[in-house]
């Protein structure tokens, strides 16, 4: 394809756009099926009593997600974004009939080593894609819309399958609904969505000259974000444990909440507070990363959520589990889209998709680690203990971003290693 036709921008690519923020939608409601009412199907279906066997389902999810991130930018980059995006929902088509019926909890576990690998392609190319539409201008913007569309829409659905379950019972009638999120999300990346690499081609050629320093191999691109660069690495350490964070958020909560007397519907509610504000924030947070920078966000939001996990470890009554998850949605708003546009400021756009699979890789690697630790330490010094130790975490994951991180809003260059 001609790249010189090719127009990068929000605006200019509009329709294409909005419709991968749907698509993401419907990638984010998948994961909503789970968020309120697994824990509760641990305990009353299967008779799982230990939080750590509870939790399992959210280890081999992270696991999953984070390796399949890994491998969705270097098959995105070799393939093609929509290929790779079709194939994560051709994974996702067993999911919701695995979790209807499933004999035994060995079955739902198998069942989120699918979601995972589907949350993986999917999620990872819906990103890849909307970066590669609008170019070096308004990432933030593009990464808020992006991050809204798909945690709006775990918000919604948890909220749904919390108010099913109270009605109909815990299965199958709540996990109806995620089979119509996998036919809706294939149809439309299968007739809609459009191959989106050669834009990157386009910026290479307006923006920036591609040199031999430019072009690097996939163990340098993972040692740079992982360790060598400081704004890569700090992003990946932040990222790691926003996800650390709602991992046990995602596991604990429920039961924190059905501890303190809450209801089905009450769990519902509560589960959707969470991911609605974070989901409803970013758009404005995204932008405002646009116009006032990286840095500050990402540290900051990482101590607003520490306060939001405390609060929910400070109380038992419905107002202050709604309050903590407010705070953990706003941090969680702050930090979210900015990592990624700060990913997009510094990786060059050859090894850009790249980049990106390796931040996702440590970040979805906090689900696991935060389930294990989150489980571990609530079988061994209860439930509170393991809250304020994630809170502690955060907070000085926070610490560490603000010290070794440099703005990177300003930067349209790689950063300096270490």
């Amino acid at each position: 394809m001609d790249t010189a036709s090719i127009r990068l921008g929000l605006r200019e690519n509009l329709g294409q756009f909005s419709l991968l923020v749907i698509v993401n939608a419907f990638v984010g409601a998948m994961v909503g099926l789970e968020r309120s009412i697994l824990p509760a199907i641990a305990e009353h279906d299967f008779h799982i009593a230990a939080k750590a066997a509870i939790l399992s389902f959210i280890v081999v999810f992270g696991i999953t997600k984070a390796l399949t991130n890994y491998l969705a930018g270097r098959l995105s980059d070799r393939f093609g974004r929509k290929q790779v995006l079709v194939s994560g929902w051709l994974v996702a088509i067993p999911v919701p009939f695995v979790l209807m019926w499933a004999p035994a909890w060995d079955w739902v576990v198998a069942a989120n080593v699918l979601l995972g690998v589907s949350q993986g392609l999917t999620w990872s190319t819906t990103v890849i894609m909307k970066i590669d539409l609008v170019g070096p201008k308004q990432r933030g913007l593009a990464m808020g819309l992006n991050e809204f569309s798909g945690y709006v829409a775990v918000a919604g659905s948890a909220l749904a399958t919390g108010w099913m379950a109270a009605h109909f019972g815990l299965r199958p009638q709540p996990f109806y609904l995620g089979v119509g999120y996998v036919v809706a999300g294939l149809l439309l990346s299968v007739l809609a969505i459009r191959e989106t690499q050669h834009y990157v081609a386009q910026e290479l050629r307006t923006h920036k000259a591609s040199t031999p320093r430019d072009r690097l191999s996939q163990g340098e691109i993972f040692r740079r974000t992982s360790l060598g660069d400081r704004n890569l690495s700090s992003v990946s350490q932040a990222g790691l444990v926003n996800n650390l964070n709602d991992g046990m958020a995602w596991g604990l909560f429920p039961v924190v909440f059905a501890a303190a007397g809450m209801t089905l519907a009450q769990i519902g509610i509560l589960a959707a507070i969470y991911p609605a504000v974070w989901g409803c924030a970013q758009i404005f947070t995204g932008a405002l990363s646009d116009r006032i920078g990286r840095k500050w966000l990402i540290a900051g939001g990482m101590w607003v959520q520490a306060v939001g996990i405390a609060i929910t470890a400070s109380t038992s009554r419905l107002v202050g589990f709604g309050l903590g998850g407010v705070l953990l949605g706003v941090g969680t708003a702050m930090v979210y889209p900015t990592l990624l546009a700060a990913i997009g400021d510094v990786a060059h756009p050859s090894w850009r998709a790249s980049a990106v699979g390796v931040y996702r890789l440590w970040r979805d690697l906090g689900y696991a680690i935060g389930a294990l630790l989150a489980g571990i330490t609530a079988d061994l010094f209860g439930l509170a203990s393991a809250i304020w130790l994630v809170a502690g975490l955060t907070c000085l994951s926070g610490v560490i971003a603000a010290i070794r991180m440099s703005e990177t809003l300003a930067r349209r260059q790689p950063s300096a290693t270490t």
